[in-house]
């Protein structure tokens, strides 16, 4: 019914970026002055910077999709969760803020929500019928908002 990718935020990638190309120039001209300490922090700063491309390739993105049961929004390997319609007590477009929510990847808003956030800015807010509000960024908030208040009717 419904299926949208959303990738990290261009300030994300560029951080990443700059961060790997540190470690790296590090690493050559550690490699390039021939430092006995360099045979030691060249591997640690190469491990590093692959930890950090593998944590980032993996928080890439998250991926929603909308059906006539169920919301399912899932980022990165380990992050999912599935909700039925039927258990939802409210939908709503929103806005995600660094205040509320400290910063993209999974958080706790100060306001007791959970929230997959890939960028601050638009985004989803669902009110479950028990448990806490979830958040999760989306390019299309109020189209979600709609498909699953159509579905509640449905079913």
């Amino acid at each position: 019914m419904y299926l949208e990718w959303v990738s990290a935020g261009k300030m994300l990638k560029a951080l990443v970026g700059f961060i790997c190309s540190i470690f790296l120039c590090i690493v050559v001209v550690v490699m390039a002055v021939g430092d006995p300490a360099g045979s030691f922090l060249a591997p640690v700063l190469l491990f590093v910077t692959a930890f950090v491309l593998v944590l980032f390739w993996n928080y890439r993105g998250l991926q929603i999709r909308v059906n006539e049961e169920k919301l399912l929004v899932q980022y990165g390997l380990l992050n999912r969760k599935s909700i039925a319609l039927s258990d939802i007590a409210a939908c709503e477009p929103t806005r995600a803020s660094f205040r509320k929510y400290g910063g993209v990847g999974v958080r706790l808003g100060i306001d007791g929500s959970w929230a997959y956030m890939t960028s601050l800015g638009s985004a989803v807010r669902i009110n479950p019928r028990e448990g806490r509000p979830f958040v999760f960024s989306s390019n299309r908030p109020e189209e979600i908002c709609t498909l699953i208040s159509e579905g509640k009717r449905v079913q």
